[in-house]
């Protein structure tokens, strides 16, 4: 085992320095179907529902009660919500744009270690006119009113990526949880019929996968969670599904316990990336997430 696990270290240690190879080289390239997507993102991206969640979460005297009012409450056992994020012709200008990039000649790298097809947003270079404004000005005030207690006030960071399923390609995608404190899944299309997300409780707690709830995609629409929660992907039936999946990372929850081993990191230092979502800075004071 511990040659495997050599090799796996080091797999991981280049990954960093991989990634930035690629996204240099699409920089300096690609040329995009939808240039118009790589400006700052604009309201008109969002719908009306989203927007109107995010602008009453940050308005003065806005609380939990609220928020609700605004949003569909999946499970308030496990804290699962759903909200319309994206506009239809938003998530097909965004679609066109990521067939285009899967069409071309530019390498890719494997969204994840579970997902096989797939962008990663960063690489392509939609990071940040697109996820970190999603993030610091929509989804920080709404995540902070759901989820206090993990770090919905304090998120700093994020890896965000698109997953892709399809006959003969990823059709499923077996039970884990997320290196995140929070996490919001978006269904982008296409046409499918399938592929349901399940839930199970939190990793840590006993029984986590007894009377799993399954949740439905709707196109345009995200699904919020948190990121210690089990859950899965059903078998696609048939059709093209693509959902965006951004892992919302909070550093003062994270610097002091590990969202992946639930034990206090040990650092080494990362020249490349976001050194996933880890800082050495003193953490802000804020309650772990509770196994609730």
């Amino acid at each position: 085992m511990l040659p495997q696990l050599e090799q796996e270290v080091e797999r991981r240690q280049r990954l960093g320095q991989e990634s930035a190879a690629r996204k240099a080289l699409i920089s300096s390239s690609y040329h995009p179907a939808r240039p118009d997507l790589y400006n700052t993102l604009q309201d008109e991206a969002l719908a009306p529902e989203f927007l109107a969640a995010a602008e009453y979460s940050a308005s003065p005297g806005a609380d939990l009660e609220g928020l609700l009012q605004r949003l569909e409450m999946v499970s308030g056992e496990k804290r699962i919500y759903r909200l319309p994020v994206f506009t239809a012709p938003f998530c097909r200008a965004l679609l066109e744009e990521l067939e285009h990039f899967e069409q071309s000649d530019m390498p890719k790298g494997r969204p994840n270690t579970m997902n096989n097809y797939g962008v990663l947003l960063h690489e392509l270079g939609l990071d940040e006119p697109l996820v970190t404004p999603l993030r610091e000005r929509f989804l920080q005030p709404l995540m902070a009113l759901l989820y206090p207690d993990c770090g919905g006030g304090w998120l700093d960071s994020h890896r965000a990526f698109v997953v892709k399923y399809a006959l003969g390609q990823d059709r499923e995608l077996g039970c884990h949880y997320d290196n995140a404190e929070l996490t919001l899944n978006v269904a982008l299309g296409k046409t499918f019929t399938g592929g349901a997300l399940y839930f199970g409780g939190l990793f840590q707690a006993p029984s986590a996968l007894a009377r799993p709830l399954e949740v439905e995609h709707v196109v345009g629409q995200g699904i919020l969670h948190r990121g210690g929660q089990l859950h899965g992907a059903r078998p696609l039936g048939t059709g093209e599904r693509w959902n965006l999946v951004i892992w919302l990372r909070a550093s003062a929850v994270r610097n002091r316990l590990c969202p992946m081993c639930c034990r206090k990191p040990d650092l080494v230092d990362d020249d490349e990336g976001f050194g996933d979502g880890f800082t050495r800075e003193e953490p802000t004071a804020v309650d772990v997430c509770m196994l609730t």
